[in-house]
């Protein structure tokens, strides 16, 4: 019967390693280290498992001296056979610090626990990488051959095995993984790595399918699939007379970067790549490119590139291998267990429909069948009535999950009821926006419920209609505007960044004003409000554009909604209906532009850039013309009995059609 400390056990090959140890019938216990964060997940990877009962959890951590196990849990570990050490920062983009902190120190601290416990031998998991830039081939009894090592992780992940060959303490084996990639069977992978990082730009040839590519000579590389290392690291770990040796597990034959790309490519249904540019010839062009690098506009836009590709730069110097690896000796401790490399055009297919289901990072970008809206989960902010009612109906025709937010529950359960009705799916979100309190609950609550969160319309908002010098003992008009126009969307935004930037995809639709292309008397509150959200959403869309966040700013002209309902000359203004109204959000999240407004919009924001003074001179006459609203708890006059019209002269009539649209 053997045991086993396996360090790492959560990782990629250390959760299928683990498998493998578990089916065989002389496994008496396996002992995994784990951090107590991590507890609960090993728990639930584990407990499902053939043998779970054979597995014992083991808390600490190998940056910590003794690995921080516990005291009194050291006899029990006492002579335990087999320490399996697969506990590393596997990342090239990685820095120094981080790098030697897992790879060096880590090592460091294994080895002094195995020596303390006394067992009987330590396979270290380590990789190709130590080979660095070693031209030839690269044989499992080479070590320091004079290699260049690249980045952080080559050089510690060669440090530690310098510490496991350099100790006598503790018998050992070395395992060499080249590039590992998913599951052969099942697709199965933990995280973007190695060659998924260029999954994004082949998904994005798609489109053109029948364009033959010549493709430029860089090299070979070496890719292996996960299950192959966890089957053959369990065999060879029990093979008797194998200590002190090293094993390559890698591809007997290197692939060529071509040969990669077109087994990618025809999963993934991409151009092919036809031939192969000769490295005398691609050569020098690649060189041409490093050189062009270091142009400061042209570093800027591949930088630009790679970023929007979501490709670390430092990949490009590390996509292929300088030497080929001899695994002789590993094809002669395998021979007779059935374990072999699988052929790569075999199961990229399976690589590729995994990567696009469960890791493309641009998978929420997808939208059903039925069109851009299908599916998509859709905040609606003041959804109880007008525009945020009619949006919310529009939304859910098209397809789309409207999230109801308002403070009344009644009204929004009515909204939904109505949606639900017609076939189509809603939910309701009391929520006051004002409040951090609320915001938060209602944010937690719609991502606790929803499959996700797409996109967010803040329509919600208050309206105040007040000349200054009506306003000298009104600060708190414009404190309310600013809490609902601008606080509260903000306070939405943020609330649901973080899960937008998880996602790498969202778009938020800010419904402003026409007044903030103008100039609009009497608004001074209402407008201001309105352009600090315009302003916040600018600033935010060039920090979140990585992300894929995206913003539109709608400058909505007049909308005959209740909130105009108590300025009685708005009865003779032209204005849109809630319908038409909702029609331009509905614009705003199918086609994502910046911004969308009116003719009459864009007119008054040009003619103010070329003539500022005369668009002031107008507004003040039409300040001067339109009466003012009277202010609450004041008598009414016959402004406020609805006789609309009437009560305007023959200017301002003439005015408030031909700026349509505008609110004076």
């Amino acid at each position: 019967m053997a045991t086993y400390l396996v360090t790492g056990a959560t990782g990629l090959i250390g959760g299928r390693l683990v498998r493998e140890l578990l089916a065989r019938a002389d496994a008496e216990r396996v002992w995994l280290l784990v951090r107590a964060q991590s507890r609960e997940r090993l728990t639930r990877a584990t407990s499902a498992l053939p043998g779970a009962e054979r597995v014992r959890p083991v808390v600490g951590d190998v940056s910590a001296p003794g690995l921080g196990i516990a005291a009194d849990q050291l006899p029990e570990l006492a002579g335990v056979d087999h320490v399996i050490h697969l506990a590393a920062l596997y990342d090239v983009t990685a820095g120094d610090e981080a790098s030697v902190a897992a790879n060096v120190d880590g090592t460091r601290h294994v080895l002094e626990l195995a020596a303390e416990l006394g067992a009987g031998c330590l396979h270290h998991v380590s990789s190709v990488a130590v080979a660095g830039d070693y031209r030839g081939r690269f044989t499992e009894e080479m070590f320091d051959a004079g290699q260049r090592l690249a980045t952080a992780y080559h050089r510690t992940k060669f440090e530690s095995e310098r510490l496991v060959r350099g100790q006598s303490a503790v018998p050992w084996r070395v395992y060499r993984p080249a590039v590992v990639v998913g599951d052969s069977v099942t697709g199965e992978m933990d995280k973007v790595d190695g060659p998924y990082y260029f999954f994004s730009a082949l998904s994005r040839l798609e489109s053109v399918p029948g364009l033959p590519l010549l493709f430029p000579d860089i090299g070979d590389t070496n890719i292996v699939p996960v299950d192959y290392v966890a089957r053959a690291m369990a065999h060879l770990v029990h093979q008797p007379g194998l200590d002190g040796r090293t094993f390559h597990l890698v591809s007997p034959e290197p692939q060529s970067a071509k040969q990669v790309y077109n087994a990618f490519a025809r999963a993934a249904g991409a151009p092919p790549a036809a031939a192969e540019l000769d490295r005398r010839i691609s050569a020098p062009l690649l060189g041409l490119l490093r050189f062009a690098e270091n142009v400061p506009g042209v570093s800027l836009a591949v930088d630009a590139a790679l970023d929007r590709l979501g490709i670390p730069p430092v990949l490009l110097t590390t996509l292929t291998f300088k030497p080929t690896f001899d695994s002789a000796g590993t094809q002669r401790a395998l021979a007779g267990s059935g374990i072999e490399v699988p052929d790569l055009d075999d199961y990229a297919g399976v690589l590729w429909r995994y990567w696009r289901e469960h890791l493309d990072p641009l998978r929420a970008r997808r939208h059903g069948h039925r069109g851009t809206l299908d599916g998509r989960r859709v905040v609606i902010t003041g959804a109880s009535s007008g525009i945020g009612r009619a949006t919310a109906l529009k939304v859910a025709a098209a397809g789309g999950v409207p999230l109801l937010l308002a403070r009344r529950e009644s009204e929004l359960e009515e909204v939904r009821a109505e949606i639900v009705a017609a076939g189509g799916e809603a939910y309701a979100y009391p929520c006051d926006l004002t409040d951090d309190e609320s915001v938060a609950k209602t944010v937690s609550a719609m991502l606790a419920d929803q499959p996700a969160v797409d996109m967010l319309v803040n329509n919600a908002g208050r309206s105040i209609r007040r000349a200054a010098r009506l306003s000298y003992d009104r600060m708190h008009d414009y404190e309310r505007a600013m809490a609902i126009n601008y606080f509260g969307a903000v306070r939405l935004i943020l609330a649901l960044l973080p899960h937008l930037t998880e996602r790498h995809f969202g778009h938020i639709v800010n419904v402003s004003s026409i007044g903030v292309q103008g100039i609009a008397p009497r608004f001074s509150a209402y407008v201001a409000s309105k352009a600090a959200l315009d302003y916040f959403s600018k600033i935010v869309a060039t920090e979140t554009h990585g992300a894929g966040i995206t913003f539109t700013t709608v400058h909505m002209p007049l909308v005959r909604t209740p909130m105009i309902t108590p300025t009685k000359i708005y009865d003779a203004f032209p204005a849109k209906s809630p319908e038409q109204a909702a029609d331009m959000v509905l614009k705003a999240l199918v086609e994502r532009p910046a911004h969308i407004g009116t003719p009459t919009g864009y007119a008054i924001q040009a003619a103010y850039a070329v003539s500022p003074a005369l668009v002031n001179a107008i507004a003040y006459q039409a300040y001067r013309i339109f009466p003012d609203s009277t202010a609450p708890g004041t008598p009414q006059s016959p402004l406020r009995l609805g006789k609309g019209e009437r009560n305007l002269t023959a200017a301002a009539r003439a005015l408030a059609k031909l700026t349509r649209g505008f609110h004076w």
